[in-house]
């Protein structure tokens, strides 16, 4: 079995990805449920549709306080290391803006910049956090988040506000059950299990049930939150988990900002992306001749999985270009070079974008961020 936990993941295939269903007591997303999200959204996302998101917790509860009135808001964030963010890093907020624009609620995004500090991922949390806004907010709100329904927050500059909630959850969580869940030795930082307190607090922000958008591997800190919940008379936290998005070296292959060309980053210029897709693990035959007669592998394409998972909205496009793959008549070179204007377009417009977000407005400046710089539990 792989491990999976918020600071490390390994998935061998999608076997791994359906044992987690069971190990960590999730649901998967099944036809019935997606038809049920459809009645409220129209369409579904391909994220959602084509199963990247597969599991969740009570987004059936979610939807039924949508249809009696209650609402529901949304969380999710990122914990910024010295790299820079990549592709894979917006899934999450891709789907999080979607369920903005569909349900039109809240959304709280957090950037811990202690994280991977206490987890000696980093040397100096400063230098993080000097980077979020200039980096990771900037192209998590060019995104489209409405700026007077987003509040980003920097744990350390929030902290008053943070640790004052989290005192009564602090007091319902045991040593023996952080480890249980987390896997915590004597190795361990005291910060990084106080941490997981910091985690949970935003779900208490509003007297509703919170949808946090993450992956399947963020899933032990919202485990957590669910048992103590009840006792401090609050809603259990609602998630839908994802699958990890490949890395370019390979299929279940991890994107690193550590490793250049792993990734396709958000900065990269046109001839960064077509030079790292150019590189990409192929499902193709060795040669052309072989490729035209026995056909391409879609199933361990990583520029295939990026299409689907990211890239080609058009579902009818992309079983096209499945079929001609598997085929031979689409070769490897112009799948890839199909994709690298499909990813150029996006990142140009995120880029442009992003240099024009005030940043202000989701921090300090926007109606709901005026309202959390006053909030208690």
């Amino acid at each position: 079995m792989a491990k999976v936990t918020p600071w490390e993941v390994q998935i061998k295939d999608e076997s791994d990805y359906q044992r987690l269903i069971e190990i960590f007591g999730v649901k998967p997303i099944d036809e019935k449920l997606k038809e049920k999200l459809k009645e409220y959204t129209k369409e579904l996302h391909p994220l959602i549709e084509r199963n990247i998101f597969y599991a969740h917790r009570d987004l059936d509860l979610v939807l039924k306080d949508y249809e009696e009135g209650r609402g529901f808001f949304l969380y999710t964030g990122i914990a910024p290391s010295k790299g820079k963010m990549h592709i894979g890093h917006l899934v999450p907020f891709i789907l999080t803006r979607w369920f903005q624009e569909k349900f039109d609620v809240n959304v709280y995004i957090m950037f811990p910049d202690e994280e991977k500090y206490w987890a000696k991922k980093v040397d100096d949390y400063k230098e993080v956090r000097r980077k979020i806004k200039e980096m990771h907010a900037k192209y998590i709100a060019a995104l489209g988040f409405d700026p007077d329904k987003t509040f980003m927050f920097i744990n350390s500059e929030y902290i008053k506000h943070l640790y004052s909630a989290a005192i009564p959850i602090a007091r319902h969580i045991n040593l023996s059950q952080a480890r249980a869940v987390f896997g915590f030795n004597d190795s361990t930082s005291v910060g990084l299990v106080f941490y997981t307190v910091l985690q949970i607090v935003p779900t208490f922000f509003e007297n509703k049930r919170p949808l946090i958008p993450a992956g399947i591997d963020q899933d032990p800190y919202f485990r957590l939150q669910r048992d103590i919940a009840p006792k401090l008379n609050k809603y259990k936290a609602a998630e839908i988990l994802s699958k990890m998005i490949w890395g370019l070296r390979g299929p279940y292959t991890k994107m690193s900002s550590s490793d250049p060309d792993s990734a396709i980053f958000l900065d990269d210029s046109y001839e960064e992306v077509k030079r790292k897709i150019m590189k990409a693990f192929s499902g193709g035959q060795p040669t052309l001749e072989l490729h035209r007669k026995y056909g391409g592998n879609p199933d361990i394409d990583v520029v295939f999985f990026w299409l689907k998972a990211l890239f080609e909205e058009d579902t009818k496009k992309l079983k096209e270009l499945e079929q001609s793959y598997r085929e031979g008549t689409l070769t490897t070179g112009e799948l890839k070079q199909y994709a690298i204007e499909k990813i150029w377009r996006f990142l140009k417009d995120l880029q442009e974008k992003a240099k024009k977000v005030d940043i202000n407005k989701y921090f300090y400046d926007g109606k709901l961020a005026k309202q959390m710089w006053e909030w208690e539990l």
